[in-house]
Formats: structure tokens, C-alpha cells, sequence
């Protein structure tokens, strides 16, 4: 298990503690155990020199002196250093997210799909970096760039959704990669009109109905002419 440090600036001062990767990646998604993921329960201002914060300094900074809290507090809010090998890890496993959405939402200009030896070599060929962003929010742009090298075109389905106003807010993250227009009604709810890839349809509304609890209104539209 790699050994790394997490880091947080607060009121203009560094803090930072040793942790453990890949507990400390679990808690910061909700998950872990803070104190599986900390390594060294010290937190410095400055792990190279061995700069311990005092007690005043965590006290003005996370208005406590409980480690544990503030280590907590550093692992979500702050950043969390990666190894090379873990980057590396994670982006092959982002390409392969991505050829998987590419293969069953896409296909050529007779409606074949393409196979995974054909969408990678295509991806070479245009210079296509994939980031570390989620893989549906890439996926329009890696498209357009792929339609430069191979005739490719991806099976949208157009939708109107309306969600109630309650929702808007944690909903508006997962609709704006789709979106093609948007329209705020006077009783506060948002009405939508969506371009989901065919394939990714089902996810899409396993969670919006998640957060909404069913509260939402669809209906399929006729493809933009």
C-alpha cells in the first residue's frame, strides 16, 4: 500500500499528514475508516522538513485540535497525492470506460458497430487524450475528434424531462453534459431537453430517479432534423 500525504491550505497555511492511498480514497469517498488511513498521526505544516503544526495553529485553523477530525477533514476537502502508478492505473481503466460507452452507443455510416481493436486504433490516430474527467462528459468531444479519422456517429435519444423544483439543485450536475436547451418555469421546476446516448439511457434515469425519487416527467422527442 502506497504511502502518500494529503494536503489542505486554509487561512493562507499549509497542513498536511501521511496517509495511506488507498484508504485514504475510500474515505473520501464516504466509505473508509480515518483512522485505517492515517499513517502518521501528526499533522505538520511541512512533512518534508518534519514541521509540526502547534496546537494554536489547528485550533485557528479547523477550530479543533483533534486529529483525527482534522485529518478527516483534510483527506475530503483537500488533495490527496497519487502515485504515478495509481494515475497510471486509473487511466487505462478511464480509456476502457470510455471504448466500452464508444462501442455500445456508436456505430459507422451503415449502423455497424464498431469492434475495441478499431475504436483504440482509431483514438491513436486522432491523438485523443482522455482525461481524468468523468467518462460521459467526454464522450461528445472524443466523438467529433474520432469523426475526423472514421465515419462515426452516436444513437442519441432526445428527451423532455421536467423536474420539480425541490430537485433542480442536486439534479443539474447530471443533466448539463446531455443538455440541448433549458427552460425555468414560473412554479421553479426546470424543464430540460436531452441528447443521451442510447445505451447510457437506463443509467441516466436509475439516477435521476435516485435523487428525485420518481418525481420526474419524460417524454421522447423526434431526432433534431
Amino acid at each position: 500500500m502506497a504511502k502518500v500525504v494529503a494536503r489542505i491550505k486554509v487561512n493562507g497555511k499549509h497542513f498536511e499528514i501521511h496517509v495511506d492511498l488507498d484508504a485514504a480514497l475510500k474515505v473520501r469517498e464516504g466509505k473508509g475508516d480515518i483512522m485505517s488511513a492515517v499513517d502518521v498521526p501528526k499533522v505538520f505544516t511541512d512533512v518534508n522538513k518534519g514541521m509540526v503544526a502547534s496546537n494554536a495553529e489547528l485550533e485557528n485553523s479547523f477550530n479543533t485540535t483533534d486529529f483525527y477530525e482534522i485529518a478527516k477533514r483534510i483527506i475530503t476537502k483537500g488533495e490527496v497525492q497519487k502515485t504515478q502508478e495509481f494515475r497510471d492505473s486509473e487511466r487505462e481503466a478511464k480509456i476502457k470506460q470510455v471504448i466500452t460507452i464508444l462501442i455500445k452507443n456508436c456505430s459507422d455510416q451503415h449502423g455497424r458497430p464498431y469492434t475495441e481493436e478499431r475504436i483504440q486504433r482509431a483514438l491513436k490516430e486522432a491523438h485523443i487524450n482522455i482525461d481524468n474527467k468523468p467518462a460521459e462528459q467526454q464522450i461528445s468531444g472524443i466523438v467529433q475528434s474520432l469523426q475526423k479519422v472514421i465515419p462515426i456517429k452516436i444513437d442519441l435519444k432526445r428527451i423532455k424531462i421536467t423536474i420539480p423544483a425541490q430537485y433542480t439543485a442536486q439534479t443539474y450536475s447530471l443533466l448539463k453534459d446531455y443538455k440541448e436547451s433549458e427552460d425555468w418555469l414560473a412554479n421553479g421546476a426546470l424543464e430540460c431537453i436531452l441528447n443521451i446516448p442510447a445505451g447510457m439511457q437506463i443509467d441516466f434515469y436509475d439516477k435521476l430517479n435516485k435523487i428525485t425519487h420518481g418525481a420526474v416527467q419524460s417524454q421522447d422527442l423526434a431526432e433534431k432534423s
